[in-house]
């Protein structure tokens, strides 16, 4: 087997760009170019194929770095006790019970927060990922671009299944109660990560548009912060002044909430559920397209 040893770029011009003339930065450029044109021509096959691996190389990542789970694993759990031991007896007696009665009030609404703070974890990761280099590696490749983006949301949907199975677990512990069936609470997971794998790719953008994971995670808070809390999740809307009371008729977290909580609680559902998935769909329809173009622009 022989080797062959490809001159050097011209020292301070990073290959593949226009100064640099050696044959490697031809073949760099000559890959991205075949990268970013085959886009649309990479099969379904194919296409399934690099996601699987970008997948198995982002859960290898998480392997290497346990430390990058404890949001996972703390955030459901410290949430929990914190709402329901600090908010509990107050907002439970609103509801005209104790305690137990807020469990089944604020677990199936933190379900939505959970998908929210992870899906914040996706913007700062793939800004780190930028500011590291790795994306450099990616433009060489003949793959599709979404791809890359995409294997990401798989795997963080993946943890988003393990921060609401230890959100429940914790509700179980403090009194949750299926009151409907295994079938309603499986359509509630179901809802809030496909909801959490939207606002991913609202995330995704800010991440490849702000220059710091610092400032994504900034900005992000700015846009959680009155959501989260301008909403039906830890407390009833008609506990508020009329003005919010709108913004929570209007809010997709409320409408989020008060689906799981429905289905969970075995109540009429409404049109929560489908105000959810147009919401979904609507998030994605929009975000997705532009969020892949910046990664093409940006990469």
């Amino acid at each position: 087997m022989s080797t062959t040893t490809l001159p050097t770029s011209t020292p301070g011009t990073p290959a593949g760009e226009p100064g640099d003339r050696s044959p490697r930065a031809a073949s760099a450029g000559g890959r991205t170019g075949t990268a970013s044109v085959d886009d649309a021509r990479i099969g379904l096959r194919a296409n399934l194929r690099h996601i699987g691996a970008l997948v198995r190389r982002n859960a290898l990542q998480i392997k290497q770095d346990p430390e990058s789970m404890f949001d996972v694993l703390l955030m459901p759990i410290i949430f929990t006790l914190l709402f329901v031991y600090v908010f509990g007896g107050s907002v439970g007696a609103s509801l005209g019970g104790s305690r137990d009665e807020y469990v089944n009030y604020v677990v199936p609404g933190l379900m939505a927060m959970m998908g929210m703070n992870i899906a914040m974890a996706v913007g700062t990761g793939v800004n780190d990922d930028f500011r590291k280099g790795v994306m450099d590696r990616f433009r060489t490749m003949p793959i599709a671009r979404s791809s890359v983006l995409i294997a990401k949301i798989v795997v963080e949907m993946g943890r988003m299944l393990v921060a609401t199975a230890i959100l429940l677990g914790m509700g179980f512990l403090l009194g949750l109660e299926i009151k409907s069936s295994v079938f309603h609470l499986f359509a509630a997971i179901g809802l809030s990560t496909v909801f959490g794998a939207s606002l991913m790719w609202i995330f995704i953008l800010l991440g490849l548009t702000m220059k710091t994971a610092q400032a994504v995670q900034g900005a992000a808070m700015l846009v959680l912060m009155p959501l989260q809390f301008g909403s039906s999740i830890f407390a009833p809307p008609s506990t508020m002044p009329g003005w919010l009371q709108s913004f929570t008729d209007y809010n997709p977290l409320s409408n989020l909430a008060d689906a799981a909580r429905s289905l969970i609680n075995d109540q009429p559902v409404g049109h929560s559920v489908w105000l959810t998935l147009a919401w979904s769909a609507g998030i994605t329809l929009i975000s997705m397209p532009l969020a892949v173009a910046r990664f093409r622009k940006k990469s």
